[in-house]
């Protein structure tokens, strides 16, 4: 495949990817926990907890993302 997205852009890729995974175990580990594994409508219900965490979660690393950084470079030592 021939990469698209633009360097200055890799930060904003790489948060939608993240959340996109994260959310999608988390939100399937705590919908089955919650419902249980064998619950009607499983898939919906994971689904929508899915879509909801991820509406949160995407923005919230963009915002935080800068933070963290800041934090890891008072604490890293450098190589």
């Amino acid at each position: 495949m021939t990469p698209f997205v633009p360097k200055r852009l890799e930060q904003i890729a790489f948060g939608l990817f993240l959340t996109f995974f994260m959310t999608f175990i988390i939100t399937g580990i705590s919908t089955v926990l919650a419902v249980g594994a064998d619950a009607p409508g499983l898939a919906g219900l994971w689904f929508r907890a899915w879509m909801s965490s991820w509406a949160v979660a995407f923005p919230a690393v963009l915002v935080v993302a800068p933070f963290v950084r800041r934090i890891l470079r008072v604490i890293v030592r450098p190589a």
